[in-house]
């Protein structure tokens, strides 16, 4: 393929989907992520498109919230894998909130499997992925659908979740950024986001290396709200997403890295054995704060630990 034709597949990718991975464009158009990354400087150089974050975006800073469709083809491996892990963080009998999201889709085909199991959610995805799992109990919110994200909104789904209290919310978002929090690109669906946070004594935020970094028009969650944050391990030469990881854990959020230990095919769930610490990329050498930095990751015996508090809670 011919720079050109490389160029106008790229810049409709962005176009069509607003973010799209430097991974993912060099899966699409069949080429390394050095060769991509060169043709994305082009692009940014005519003012076509704008690199960030390991990626690219639509110009003008903020981006836009893509559909279903798109979403649904982007980062699927890396989805799968923060999905594999955030479900080692629900236990049996627990009554938690789900957001709407193709990453939060991604985990209710995992809830479907833990018994007693009580999810209320504001998306059909969510329940439609729960829809047969005999031993969970799905709540579904009021409200008018919003046929872009398949979810639940307006004022009959935040009236809905008045009164209601769970042990968990599990969000996802277009953005995440240490200054702002979780963001999104619509008011709508940021509104009821609000509300399943204030039924939940934690928020658990699933989102893929790529938002890392990426500012939205709507915040949804306060960084100083998010208890946890399950991502994908960021390429080695993505340092703004490395830097964003270490400002979330410099303001108290725990970062559980899906596939930290280096396996491949999106396995996520860490191995057995003490606390570990993984490796996160600083600033270039040169400049201030350089050098090796870290963010606590979880293993499967945090997880126990996690919920012997929660069970230890329920007790009192």
């Amino acid at each position: 393929m011919f720079a050109a034709e490389r160029r106008q597949l790229i810049l409709e990718m962005v176009r069509a989907n607003g973010a799209v991975s430097l991974r993912e464009l060099a899966r699409v158009v069949q080429t390394s992520e050095v060769t991509v990354r060169r043709d994305v400087r082009a692009l940014e150089a005519e003012g076509l498109l704008d690199r960030r974050h390991g990626g690219a975006v639509l110009p003008g800073g903020f981006t836009r919230e893509s559909g279903f469709p798109q979403k649904s083809h982007l980062a699927t491996a890396e989805k799968t894998a923060i999905a594999d892990l955030a479900a080692n963080f629900v236990e049996e009998g627990e009554a938690i909130v789900v957001g709407a999201g193709t990453t939060t889709q991604e985990l209710a085909r995992r809830l479907a499997r833990i018994p007693g199991l009580t999810v209320v959610t504001n998306s059909l995805l969510v329940a439609q992925a729960l829809a047969h799992a005999n031993r969970v109990e799905v709540v579904m919110t009021g409200g008018t659908l919003r046929g872009s994200n398949y979810a639940l909104v307006g004022s009959g789904a935040e009236q809905s979740l008045q009164g209601l209290r769970v042990s968990r919310a599990f969000l996802s978002g277009s953005g995440l950024t240490a200054e702002r929090g979780l963001s999104t690109s619509n008011m709508l669906s940021a509104s009821v986001d609000r509300a399943l946070v204030q039924a939940a004594a934690e928020v658990v935020v699933l989102a893929d290396h790529t938002k890392l970094g990426t500012d939205t028009m709507f915040q949804t969650v306060p960084t100083d709200v998010i208890t946890r944050l399950v991502t994908d391990e960021p390429p080695a030469h993505d340092d703004r997403a490395g830097t964003e990881l270490q400002a979330l854990a410099d303001q108290g959020v725990q970062i559980a890295v899906a596939g930290a230990s280096g396996n491949s095919g999106g396995e996520s769930v860490p191995p057995r054995g003490p606390r570990r610490d993984v490796a996160l990329p600083g600033p270039r050498r040169g400049q201030p704060g350089s050098g090796l930095r870290t963010a606590a990751v979880l293993d499967s015996s945090g997880v126990e630990r996690e919920r012997a508090r929660v069970a230890d809670l329920r007790r009192r």
